[in-house]
């Protein structure tokens, strides 16, 4: 989401449907949050032409914003929401507290949400858990604090519940998820884990199965030059082209622990693209998904010292991803190639989403859902349970099978793509005006 120019006063446009999204904070360095961001304005602006969306972000202020709908550009406005020590700040959201217990007191961010017909959150698809720490656990929860605070229809859009190591914790996420006008899991594993946090509250009406929005973003190619440059790799190949995302977060020494993995992930990165490379033509395309430089979970710098050390052997043969491009053009890139191994399970997404058969490298129990979703769940490489060897002997098995897998993908997405429709129309029933437009309408 670029800068546009600046989009109509609150006031402009009675009657339009209006809506706050939250939860997807770290766009544009994080792709696979950017991807939930870009997918859920697509699909809201498609459906409701007229709707007044307000994007909450890590930012400052009140900034013009743009999303891509139908591939052309759409002014929202972005927010600064932030749990912050800068309390006199209004994107602080104890300031926002405590605006709303003096009548608002001009907060802008406060005032969207009182505006607001729904208040969808995203929870950056993984992050409604306090297995990233309690700080982050209560960044999360604030904003559906206010919601609820302020009386507005909160829509936890689909993503994964849990786990919860804390009772504390999980006893005020409980409380969050039951006051929510609606809440969707993203795959049947997460439903399981929103039906055990409930308990007797879980109703079916309400809570609901569905499918991560990542799966409805369209790919779009990007411009000339990085689209040049990709066409004249890709037209030089004359073997099946490997699509590689290396984390950076899993590969970082203190992860081995943190995740309790048995194994080196950035070893079975260098030995699955030397096994896949030995095979005459083939190409491996390193493609990173977090652009953070300077932070840990950058993927920047490992994968660009993995393609120096994979170049100097292999050569061309072996090219790294353009930097720029948004997630819309890194899902057209992944979906150029012939096989795909993620450590990011966005860029996972990216590729089933496109019919490209994929592997990914887990770390947590929240892959085996998602992959299930598209019916891929053997796929998955499990790094707390597997060793260097026996992981890639697991994607090894995963690139020869990659005939059969793209043919039983091509079988299941339609399917899977009719969900997400279906789940926006739940949706809107319960909180959007009388008549959407309907997809293609």
């Amino acid at each position: 989401m670029t800068a546009a120019a600046e989009p109509e006063p609150d006031g402009a446009g009675p009657g339009r449907f209006r809506a706050c999204l939250f939860g997807t904070g770290g766009a544009p360095a994080n792709l696979g949050v950017a991807a939930l961001r870009a997918a859920a304005l697509d699909l809201l602006l498609t459906r409701l032409p007229d709707a007044r969306i307000t994007v909450f972000d890590d930012g400052w202020g009140q900034r013009p914003g743009q999303a891509h709908v139908a591939g052309r550009p759409r002014p929202v406005r972005l927010v600064g929401a932030r749990r912050s020590r800068r309390v006199h700040r209004p994107e602080s959201y104890l300031n926002m507290r405590v605006s709303a217990a003096f009548g608002g007191l001009g907060n802008a961010g406060l005032a969207a949400i009182d505006a607001a017909d729904a208040v969808f959150d995203l929870s950056g698809g993984d992050s409604f858990t306090d297995g990233y720490g309690e700080r982050r656990f209560r960044m999360v929860a604030w904003p559906k604090r206010l919601a609820l605070l302020r009386g507005r229809p909160l829509v936890l859009l689909p993503q994964t519940y849990g786990p919860f190591r804390s009772p504390r914790l999980r006893q005020t996420a409980a409380g969050l998820v039951r006051g929510a006008a609606m809440a969707w899991a993203r795959d049947p594993d997460s439903y399981a884990a929103l039906g055990e946090l409930l308990g007797p509250d879980l109703d079916p009406a309400r809570h609901r199965s569905g499918v991560d929005l990542a799966f409805a973003l369209r790919p779009h190619e990007p411009a000339a030059p990085a689209r040049d440059a990709v066409a004249a790799w890709l037209a030089a190949a004359r073997g099946p082209v490997i699509g590689l995302n290396v984390s950076g977060l899993l590969t970082r020494a203190e992860s081995m622990v943190r995740f309790r993995l048995r194994s080196d992930c950035l070893r079975v990165a260098r030995l699955l693209a030397a096994e896949v490379l030995a095979e005459p033509d083939t190409r491996v395309l390193l493609v990173p998904h977090v652009r953070a430089p300077g932070k840990p979970d950058d993927d920047t710098v490992v994968t660009e010292r993995l393609h120096e050390q994979l170049a100097r052997r292999y050569g061309d043969r072996v090219a790294l991803a353009p930097a720029g491009l948004d997630p819309h053009q890194t899902k057209w890139l992944i979906g150029r190639t012939d096989w795909f191994c993620g450590m990011r399970m966005h860029a996972a997404i990216a590729a089933l989403s496109c019919g490209v058969p994929a592997a990914v490298l887990a770390y947590s129990d929240k892959a085996a859902g998602v992959f299930a979703v598209a019916g891929q769940r053997r796929w998955v490489a499990d790094a707390r349970r597997c060793g260097d060897e026996e992981l890639v002997a697991h994607l090894r098995a995963a690139w020869r099978g990659r005939a059969a897998t793209a043919a039983d993908l091509a079988g299941r997405l339609p399917a899977v793509r009719s969900r997400v429709d279906d789940q926006l129309d739940a949706i809107l029933a319960l909180v959007g005006p009388q008549r959407p437009v309907p997809i293609g309408g």
